[in-house]
């Protein structure tokens, strides 16, 4: 039977002290709260883009209502027109009332017009929204990819003992942080991104 060395009593008291361990594993933690604040700052603006997508979807589709509408009393006020240089012996109330539809269908086909410059204007702004949101979301994914590794080379350093194993994943988490703080504010564009 193959002989188990146990560590001693000091050697473990002293494993639990060393102030690099200690340094690593506060480190660890900082590393877990900034992923935890990137994870919610990428779900979030997936989330802003999915839902300015479908409220640009919506106003869109009201604007091509109103746009329908539009032309709909357009022809109805061309058709009226024809009609009344058709039927020029009409009667005057006849004739009042050919011109009180037309002035009618001539006003709603505006309204229309106004209207849905308006609703295209919100429709726009949405999507501006959306697209600002994917432009976001990049950045919180590789900032999330980066603070976990940094957090499995801090654990692994631990481990290990290895500072360059510390060094990696502290650099890892700071690109991670710039990227994610990035994500938030936008201060750069970076190409390979978009």
């Amino acid at each position: 039977m193959a002989e188990i060395e146990l560590p001693e009593a000091e050697e473990l008291e002293e494993h639990q002290t060393n102030p690099f361990t200690k340094k690593v594993a506060l480190t660890t933690a900082i590393f877990a709260v900034i992923l935890a604040i990137t994870s919610l700052g990428g779900s979030n603006a997936m989330k802003e883009m999915i839902l300015a997508q479908q409220q640009a979807s919506d106003q869109w589709a009201f604007y091509q209502a109103k746009v329908i509408r539009e032309h709909l009393y357009r022809q109805q006020k061309e058709r009226l027109e024809l009609d009344l240089i058709e039927k020029e012996a009409l009667k005057p109330e006849a004739r009042a009332k050919f011109e009180a539809v037309l002035q009618k269908s001539a006003k709603e086909a505006e309204r229309y017009g106004v209207e849905k410059k308006d609703i295209r204007k919100e429709a726009e702004k949405l999507e501006h929204e959306r697209d600002v949101n994917r432009n976001k979301d990049p950045y919180f994914d590789y900032a999330e990819v980066l603070l976990q590794i940094a957090i499995v080379m801090a654990s692994i350093a631990i481990l290990a003992h290895s500072r360059r194993m510390y060094v990696f994943s502290i650099i890892s988490a700071t690109l991670g942080t710039l990227l994610s703080l990035n994500g938030f504010l936008m201060l750069v564009r970076l190409p390979f991104f978009h």
